[in-house]
């Protein structure tokens, strides 16, 4: 996988449907976030920053045009290898998609199907929670504008 080639949502359910054995998925969801750009230094700020993460995660979210038909797209980061694969799990699931779709749309459905919320520590599985509501909450905010 190049660093630039972040696959789809739905290659990702493809390749999960495929990988039987934990250390596999776990190794999956690293190389996934090898292939998420890395955020320039300007973009890591704490107002980008995921409050309720152990690791440090920053999302950037970009909106189209604001109002009703809005089209949200994001950007992350994190510092840890397995964290960076959930935001990019993360960002694979919302990013592109209508905004006022992904504000009521709690992807934690997705993590529960893959199997990742027994797989994941609690602390990582309220990380992920954070990232999601943040998600959320900025999807909201852009139909609303």
């Amino acid at each position: 996988m190049s660093q630039t080639a972040l696959p789809s949502i739905d290659e990702i359910k493809d390749a999960f449907a495929l990988i039987d054995d934990w250390e596999e998925r776990y190794r999956y969801l690293i190389e996934i976030g090898k292939a998420l750009p890395g955020l320039p230094e300007a973009q890591r700020t704490e107002d980008n920053r995921v409050k309720g993460c152990a690791s440090n995660v920053w999302v950037v979210t970009h909106v189209d045009r604001p109002g009703p038909d809005a089209v949200i797209t994001f950007e992350g980061e994190s510092d840890a290898h397995i964290v960076k694969g959930l935001v990019a799990l993360t960002l694979a699931y919302y990013s592109g998609r209508p905004a006022r779709e992904v504000a009521t749309d709690d992807a934690f459905g997705l993590f529960r199907s893959f199997g990742l919320e027994q797989h994941l520590t609690p602390q990582r599985s309220n990380g992920v929670r954070s990232m999601i509501d943040r998600i959320r909450r900025d999807a909201a905010a852009a139909t609303a504008s």
